[in-house]
Protein backbone atom coordinates (compact mmCIF):
# COMPACT_ATOMS: atom_id res chain seq x y z
CA UNK A 1 0.00 0.00 0.00
CA UNK A 2 1.24 3.48 -0.85
CA UNK A 3 -0.17 6.74 0.48
CA UNK A 4 0.78 10.11 -0.97
CA UNK A 5 0.36 13.29 1.07
CA UNK A 6 0.59 16.97 0.20
CA UNK A 7 2.60 18.92 2.79
CA UNK A 8 4.06 22.36 3.41
CA UNK A 9 7.57 21.10 4.23
CA UNK A 10 10.02 23.42 2.46
CA UNK A 11 13.56 22.50 3.46
CA UNK A 12 15.58 19.30 3.26
CA UNK A 13 16.55 19.64 6.93
CA UNK A 14 12.88 19.68 7.92
CA UNK A 15 12.19 16.64 5.73
CA UNK A 16 15.13 14.74 7.23
CA UNK A 17 13.92 15.42 10.77
CA UNK A 18 10.37 14.39 9.90
CA UNK A 19 11.47 11.18 8.15
CA UNK A 20 13.44 10.24 11.29
CA UNK A 21 10.43 10.97 13.52
CA UNK A 22 7.97 9.10 11.30
CA UNK A 23 10.38 6.18 10.83
CA UNK A 24 10.75 5.83 14.60
CA UNK A 25 7.00 5.77 15.04
CA UNK A 26 6.25 3.66 11.95
CA UNK A 27 9.30 1.44 11.64
CA UNK A 28 7.67 -0.95 9.14
CA UNK A 29 7.05 1.81 6.58
CA UNK A 30 9.25 3.26 3.86
CA UNK A 31 8.97 7.04 4.16
CA UNK A 32 10.32 9.85 1.99
CA UNK A 33 9.73 13.37 0.71
CA UNK A 34 9.83 14.82 -2.78
CA UNK A 35 10.44 18.51 -2.15
CA UNK A 36 10.96 19.16 -5.87
CA UNK A 37 7.26 18.51 -6.46
CA UNK A 38 4.99 21.54 -6.13
CA UNK A 39 2.93 19.67 -3.50
CA UNK A 40 6.00 18.84 -1.35
CA UNK A 41 5.06 15.16 -1.42
CA UNK A 42 5.33 12.82 1.54
CA UNK A 43 5.27 9.21 0.32
CA UNK A 44 4.56 6.39 2.76
CA UNK A 45 4.77 2.77 1.68
CA UNK A 46 3.87 -0.22 3.82
CA UNK A 47 1.12 -2.46 5.08
CA UNK A 48 -1.87 -1.19 7.05
CA UNK A 49 -1.13 2.52 6.75
CA UNK A 50 -3.51 4.69 8.75
CA UNK A 51 -3.46 8.07 6.96
CA UNK A 52 -5.13 9.84 9.90
CA UNK A 53 -2.24 8.93 12.21
CA UNK A 54 0.32 10.17 9.66
CA UNK A 55 -1.59 13.44 9.28
CA UNK A 56 -1.93 13.89 13.05
CA UNK A 57 1.79 13.24 13.54
CA UNK A 58 2.71 15.82 10.90
CA UNK A 59 0.27 18.36 12.33
CA UNK A 60 1.63 17.83 15.84
CA UNK A 61 5.00 18.99 14.46
CA UNK A 62 3.43 22.14 13.00
CA UNK A 63 3.10 21.06 9.35
CA UNK A 64 0.08 20.76 7.12
CA UNK A 65 -0.53 17.34 5.65
CA UNK A 66 -3.40 15.98 3.58
CA UNK A 67 -3.98 12.97 1.38
CA UNK A 68 -3.27 13.75 -2.26
CA UNK A 69 -5.86 12.11 -4.48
Amino acid sequence: MIEIFKTNVQEKKQATTLVALLSDRFSDFSIGFDLEDCDKILRVEGRNINPSVIIETMQSQGYSCEILI
